[in-house]
């Protein structure tokens, strides 16, 4: 739930990505706009696609995640777009209830441009987001993933046990909280509380395998402590690889380069395994 920045900010060596992408305005199955980009990689058309789905707060045009997926385009082609609620999406944020048919659209458009691999890449919100998705969506071919990573994703809806987390419980279910989200955060939150809740990532964990799932979270992150990920892994049941990132605070922001690349490493190397096999 990326807030704001946990600790000072990861750098980028990386150089912007030169070939322009292409944007374009998705529609999700309950007709909310969602803005989306695609960024070519360095592969031949129909490669591994990472599909980048960012945290509270972010947007595709936030610097933290063009970073990202300067790094991730080193790799494969990268597809970023903004949750509903988020930058020039439409909608207002379920933070990560409705994320998920987002999700979907930027992944069925992934497909549509000719991507036969789609590894989806969660932060936070957005890694709660990725690990839904790929329970609710096993088996269908223009909306699955073919592989998963959650960063500093959380285990369980609900959690206040740190201050960070406090204080956004109170963005979101507090009027004067949702103004700033609006005003200072440029997140516009929807004002309902979840019904039905929807399933917890937690939950969600023992239903995604076969596929590959990558679980990475720091060990200084101050919005969710290490027993988030371990629960997470422990679902997996060993269906799950686990890196605990020492020294590391919180999803994209916290995040640097070489970890970035690492995973975009673990993202190309699962879709290898999956065409040879």
């Amino acid at each position: 739930m990326s807030s704001g920045p946990a600790g000072q900010d990861a750098r980028s060596s990386v150089q912007p990505i030169t070939v322009r992408s292409r944007r374009v305005m998705l529609r999700t199955r309950d007709g909310v706009p969602i803005e989306a980009a695609h960024d070519p990689g360095p592969g031949p058309a129909g490669g591994p696609v990472i599909v980048v789905a960012h945290g509270f707060t972010g947007d595709l045009e936030r610097s933290h995640v063009r970073r990202a997926a300067r790094v991730f385009a080193q790799r494969a082609a990268v597809v970023t777009f903004s949750f509903r609620g988020h930058g020039r999406s439409g909608g207002r944020s379920t933070v990560g209830d409705r994320e998920v048919l987002d999700l979907v659209a930027a992944v069925e458009w992934a497909r549509s441009l000719g991507h036969e691999q789609v590894v989806t890449v969660g932060f936070s919100m957005g890694g709660s987001v990725v690990l839904r998705h790929a329970a609710l969506h096993r088996g269908r071919t223009e909306a699955r993933s073919d592989a998963v990573v959650a960063v500093s994703a959380p285990a369980r809806w609900y959690y206040r046990g740190t201050a960070p987390m406090r204080r956004l419980h109170w963005l979101v279910t507090r009027p004067a909280g949702r103004i700033v989200g609006r005003i200072g955060l440029r997140t516009r939150i929807h004002p309902h509380e979840w019904d039905p809740v929807p399933l917890s990532p937690v939950e969600s964990v023992p239903l995604i395998g076969p596929t590959p799932l990558l679980i990475v979270h720091g060990d200084r992150d101050p919005y969710f402590p290490v027993d988030h990920p371990r629960m997470l892994a422990a679902a997996a049941s060993g269906g799950a690889e686990l890196w605990l990132e020492p020294g590391m605070g919180h999803a994209e922001h916290a995040a640097d380069d070489g970890l970035l690349a690492r995973i975009g490493g673990w993202a190309t190397a699962s879709w290898t395994t999956a065409t040879a096999e």
